[in-house]
């Protein structure tokens, strides 16, 4: 019987490829790509209403939840765990549940996201509240774990979106408050979904959190100021940062940070303008961490190479 789901079909521009050239595999494969970024561009103000919901979460104090099976839940758990070194955000902010749990990262745990109660238990285990934003995340649309999950939250009271590249249920999709569906059509290899829907998934994903944390004033400009610099290449990033927004010489970065307690952020509030650690901090909060409601500037130019 025919799978009507679009990640289930078979593509006709593949069906030959078990007698392809390499060359010719890599040319298949580019091509079948190259439609992705359009997809998710259909997407666009879907992505954007997810970007508002998780920022008011935030702002809130509550916290974004990734729930998938497979592909899509290593995915959630892959953008979440790299929110704090990117944005010096609490591991507790965003979080990804993936079916299986911690085995399901390294070994494949196919029958998991069947198990419906699963997804719900999970929910509760996770002490989901009305302030937190749980997304789901299902490439074919009908994972049984992540659907559990979803309305579980819902009925819990928090805000509920779906990433899918292939349409959901039509009850589900008015269940949530955002679904965002970028449609990529049929695989290179049929119901792989860790290659088109898995890259259209990660670009949605880092959209949402990425957008998010702009929002918030993680960044200045295009300048990532929020880090934690937790090795040697963090703590150069910072001190050069510094350097090219302050106009500092590296030793001179070197101790704004330390007097800044080692806060990019604070360490250029601090020198702008001409304030101490505490006063900086304060304005940062009273300002919702964007620097530049402080500073009235406009970011550095990008330097020439």
């Amino acid at each position: 019987m025919l799978d009507l789901r679009e990640t289930e079909r078979r593509n006709p521009r593949t069906a030959s490829i078990d007698l392809a050239s390499p060359l010719e595999i890599v040319d298949l494969i580019n091509a079948e790509d190259r439609g992705v970024p359009d997809a998710v561009a259909t997407q666009r103000e879907q992505i954007a209403r997810a970007i508002e919901i998780a920022e008011k979460t935030f702002r809130a104090g509550g916290r974004l939840f990734y729930v998938g099976a497979g592909t899509s839940g290593r995915l959630g758990v892959l953008d979440a765990s790299e929110c704090p070194p990117t944005f010096g955000t609490p591991p507790e902010m965003v979080q990804g549940i993936i079916a299986g749990g911690l085995p399901a990262l390294t070994r494949a745990q196919e029958g998991a996201e069947d198990i419906v109660e699963n997804g719900a238990r999970v929910i509760d285990e996770h002490n989901v509240a009305e302030t937190d934003f749980v997304i789901g995340i299902a490439a074919s649309g009908t994972t049984p774990y992540v659907r559990a999950a979803i309305e579980r939250a819902a009925q819990l009271g928090a805000a509920t979106g779906i990433v899918a590249c292939s349409p959901p249920p039509r009850d589900l999709v008015e269940k949530v408050d955002v679904a965002m569906i970028p449609i990529v059509g049929p695989e290179v290899v049929t119901g792989s979904t860790r290659m088109k829907a898995g890259t259209a998934t990660k670009l949605v994903l880092n959209m949402i959190t990425t957008g998010a944390m702009i929002r918030l004033g993680k960044t200045y400009g295009n300048l990532m100021v929020d880090l934690k610099a937790t090795n040697n290449k963090l703590v150069d990033r910072s001190q050069r940062i510094v350097m090219e927004v302050c106009g500092v010489t590296r030793e001179e970065a070197k101790d704004l940070l330390v007097r800044a307690d080692r806060s990019v952020k604070t360490a250029i509030v601090m020198q702008k303008r001409g304030v101490s650690r505490e006063e900086a901090e304060r304005l940062l909060a009273e300002n919702g961490g964007v620097i530049r409601r402080i500073t009235r500037d406009e970011p550095p130019p990008i330097p020439e190479r």
